[in-house]
């Protein structure tokens, strides 16, 4: 498959948590393959930050500023972001919370609080992006009246990009919620995706293992400690890597771009696992 597979030129993405860490690395790297992409996040400085990073580097970006589990507002941003190009090609839904917790410890409004943001956040998200890209593109199936050559030659119609967690595969003292959010989201990929595949429409998981991102310097408000918390679970993560390493947030963007593009094509309920090797499940 040539290069040009990877070429996002003409296409609309919207992103969630485009404010920072791998949300903000996933949209400039959209929008450096040709992409318009359309940010969105609570964190309207970070928005602002971001769209200025793509514009820059000479991409066209757009800001739409919002809370992710409020469903109302996700429908309208999404719907926005299509009327400016009159398509919706790619959601990558990536906002995320962090929480930690023993379960003999967790509050309901723990719980509440981290399944409105990782897990329902995203289903609004899928479910914008799904309707609005059956509405605007044909079903592929619907008017097929070709061979199986001419039907692998159909446009894509869309690819539906969602954020899980290496938590699902390892566990770990602490992670009821965000592990019980990420462990929805997985499911959600794999029924939307048997649910929207017959409209071409792709949608598949990436799950990341520990990147340095400002999420994960979560632990401590104060700025030694949180810096001393980094290190030490750095540390951790290294040694477990046959890698060597933790990852950067380019390293997850490279996975979303691969998943938004024509490269993937053939790719649908499907975990990505970009994780240094830390987990290698079955």
């Amino acid at each position: 498959m040539p290069l040009t597979a990877y070429d996002l030129t003409g296409r609309t993405a919207f992103i969630t948590g485009a404010a920072s860490g791998i949300g903000r690395a996933s949209a400039v790297l959209l929008a450096e393959a040709g992409a318009t992409v359309h940010c969105a996040d609570r964190d309207e400085q970070g928005l602002h930050e971001t769209a200025t990073l793509i514009k820059t580097a000479g991409g066209t970006a757009h800001i739409h500023p919002l809370d992710v589990a409020d469903r109302a507002q996700v429908d309208q941003a999404v719907a926005t972001a299509t009327a400016t190009t009159g398509r919706l090609d790619v959601m990558a839904a990536i906002a995320g919370i962090m929480h930690s917790s023993p379960v003999l410890e967790t509050r309901d409004e723990d719980l509440d609080r981290v399944l409105a943001i990782n897990f329902k956040g995203v289903l609004y998200a899928c479910q914008a992006a799904a309707r609005t890209m059956i509405a605007t593109k044909p079903n592929p199936k619907a008017t097929d009246t070709c061979t199986d050559t001419d039907t692998r030659t159909q446009p894509p119609t869309g690819s539906i990009i969602t954020m899980a967690s290496g938590a699902v595969d390892t566990g770990g003292p602490g992670l009821l919620c965000y592990g019980a959010a990420k462990a929805a989201v997985v499911q959600l990929t794999k029924t939307l995706a048997t649910e929207v595949g017959p409209h071409g429409i792709r949608v598949n998981a990436v799950a990341p293992g520990w990147i340095r991102t400002p999420m994960t310097h979560r632990h401590d408000t104060d700025a030694q400690a949180q810096t001393q918390t980094q290190a030490h679970t750095e540390g951790i993560m290294i040694r477990m890597s046959p890698l060597g390493r933790v990852g950067e947030p380019e390293d997850i963007a490279h996975a979303v771009l691969h998943l938004a593009s024509d490269a993937s094509a053939f790719t649908t309920g499907q975990i990505l696992r970009p994780n240094g090797g830390v987990a290698m499940p079955w």
